[in-house]
């Protein structure tokens, strides 16, 4: 199986090395482009889950949000 992807992926490389250069550019960022922005957005996401699972395994302490406005919450 591996052999057959590597032979397959060994034609493309041969395949996009042969081409103009604007093509190749092309061909690049139409494939990195959509990998990037769901990598980034795959990341964001598990930053904001482990921010909210930290949140809520430690909560503020009382007298920290005693001598806070809004009840110990920060503005916006």
């Amino acid at each position: 199986m591996f052999d057959g992807v590597a032979r397959w992926w060994d034609g493309f490389e041969l395949w996009l090395a042969q081409q103009w250069f604007p093509l190749q550019f092309v061909l690049v960022v139409a494939v990195l482009l959509p990998i990037c922005a769901a990598a980034t957005w795959l990341l964001g996401r598990g930053v904001d889950f482990a921010m909210n699972v930290i949140g809520r395994l430690r909560p503020g302490r009382p007298d920290e949000q005693a001598g806070r406005p809004n009840g110990g919450r920060r503005r916006s």
